[in-house]
């Protein structure tokens, strides 16, 4: 029977039909808006994500050409660290505070002084407005019915899987890999953690339950057939999952709207400067990660086409990559920089223009800084593991060259899979297993198929020269804010 996956990413939710093969049997996806109402503010309106995300599910169902009665389950993905808090009755009590938002940068500043490391040692995660707890802090700060709903009992907080499962099924849930991106949650316990609730001030009451990222958590009827919704992961881990990275050491890159590399570890490992994170959890049993998360890498590329007008489209970029001239290098820190600098105070530059630069040398320079940013932290992971090749997914790798300046930048084959969709398609295995269209992990990685790779050709010394120079450049963008500020 087939599984219908729910996506829902930073700016847009997608909804994919998958049949027992895998094979893509219909797929959809509407654009929300974004709302950017200070500098370095990002929020989007929870009802318009939901209602994303039910056009997009009812229309691949249409184009499948399954009736709901036909789906076995649904899977849930999303953004993470996205903050929401609703009422009982679904109603948000203020807008989605973005996982890019940068609003609460100086309260993680003053908290990690004092309390960084027990943070760090608790979640695996490096303090950083990029999680959950400073954004639900800020929120009661800010809006005076949060406390007074919290203390009626009246209130809930999810990252977005949550928001969208309540809303389809009634059930206050989550899983365990998007509870440790919240900063609240212990993840060698598995478990909220007292310590951190009460350091943010976040009552335990209004937290989901933590299950695991297969089981059944409740039905919706909202198709019009009773539907078990039964897999939830965060869109990185569930694109691990997807990429059949089932063993450790096995690394992907999802290229969306920032760039996300994670090594499945199996059990905890820690790096000073990449986040330890749970992978998935499964009768049970936790998986961990290690990730380095890239804030800014296809939004460059959005920036480029929306604010400055120098692309129409994403396809033509990968021409404009060829016949721009090198030597330019642009640091896309709109919103700081993530792994492995850390730096919330970093801001975008370009450098390196003359006279005779053109547009097609400023769309190389964005493209060439996707990969670079991935080298970054993949230099990081190299002191855990030994990487011998990378899958990649998202949106980024069907531009053939990025993906092979990818390769040539790292030394590193750089592997495509057959199927384009493996986020949402680690959300269907996981929502399938729980109602036994796949059996385990081991069938899951018997699945999953090369399409094509990129094999590096570029000569050691200009790959290192290459480098040399993109690391010149993020010391100029670094702490670029707070010394204006």
């Amino acid at each position: 029977m087939p599984v219908l996956a729910l996506d829902e990413g930073t700016t847009n939710a997608k909804a994919v039909v998958f049949d027992e093969k895998p094979q893509v049997l219909g797929m959809a996806s509407f654009e929300f808006p974004q709302y950017y109402p200070r500098s370095g503010w990002v929020e989007h309106n929870p009802e318009e994500i939901w209602e994303a995300q039910i056009m997009a599910a009812k229309e691949a169902l249409k184009r499948a050409r399954i009736e709901p009665n036909e789906i076995a389950a649904i899977g849930v993905t999303n953004q993470r660290e996205t903050t929401i808090l609703w009422r009982k009755d679904g109603k948000p009590i203020y807008n989605a505070i973005v996982w890019q938002c940068r609003r609460t940068a100086e309260m993680v500043e003053e908290i990690k002084k004092e309390y960084g490391e027990m943070i760090r040692e608790k979640t695996g995660l490096i303090p950083d407005s990029y999680f959950s707890a400073p954004k639900i802090k800020w929120i009661f700060q800010n809006v005076p019915k949060a406390q007074e709903l919290a203390r009626k009992g009246e209130l809930m907080f999810g990252t977005v899987d949550s928001y969208l499962i309540y809303r389809l099924t009634g059930e206050h849930v989550t899983d365990s890999s998007n509870a440790s991106r919240t900063m609240l949650f212990d993840i060698r316990r598995g478990k909220w953690d007292d310590e951190l609730l009460e350091l943010f001030s976040v009552p335990e009451e209004i937290l989901p339950e933590v299950k695991d990222s297969s089981e059944i958590y409740g039905y919706t009827k909202i198709f019009g057939s009773e539907i078990p919704v039964a897999g939830d992961a965060g869109d990185q881990q569930a694109s691990l999952f997807g990429q059949a990275c089932m063993e450790r050491g096995m690394v992907k890159v999802t290229y969306g709207t920032g760039n996300f590399l994670l090594a499945n570890t199996g059990d905890m490992k820690r790096t000073e400067n990449l986040l330890s994170t749970v992978a998935w959890s499964i009768r049970g049993k936790i998986t961990y990660a290690l990730e380095g998360s890239v804030f800014i890498t296809g939004a460059a590329l959005k920036w480029l086409r929306d604010s400055l007008k120098i692309i129409s489209s994403y396809e033509e970029t990968e021409e404009m990559g060829r016949q721009g001239k090198e030597g330019i290098y642009f640091v896309p820190a709109f919103s700081g920089l993530g792994a492995p600098y850390w730096d919330q105070y970093a801001r975008g530059l370009i450098i390196g223009i003359t006279r005779d630069t053109g547009r097609e040398d400023i769309v190389r320079s964005a493209l060439e800084s996707i990969a670079y940013l991935t080298r970054d932290v993949v230099e990081e992971m190299r002191k855990e593991i030994d990487i011998r090749e990378i899958r990649v997914d998202g949106g980024a790798t069907s531009n053939r060259f990025l993906m092979q300046f990818q390769a040539d930048i790292l030394g590193i084959p750089i592997v495509r899979s057959e199927i384009r969709e493996v986020t949402a398609l680690g959300a269907a295995y996981l929502a399938g297993m729980a109602v036994d269209i796949w059996k385990d992990e081991e069938e899951i990685a018997a699945k999953w198929r090369e399409r094509d790779r990129f094999v590096p050709n570029m000569d050691g010394g200009e790959r290192e020269r290459k480098y040399l120079g993109w690391k010149r450049a993020v010391k100029r963008a670094m702490n670029w804010a707070r010394e204006v500020y």
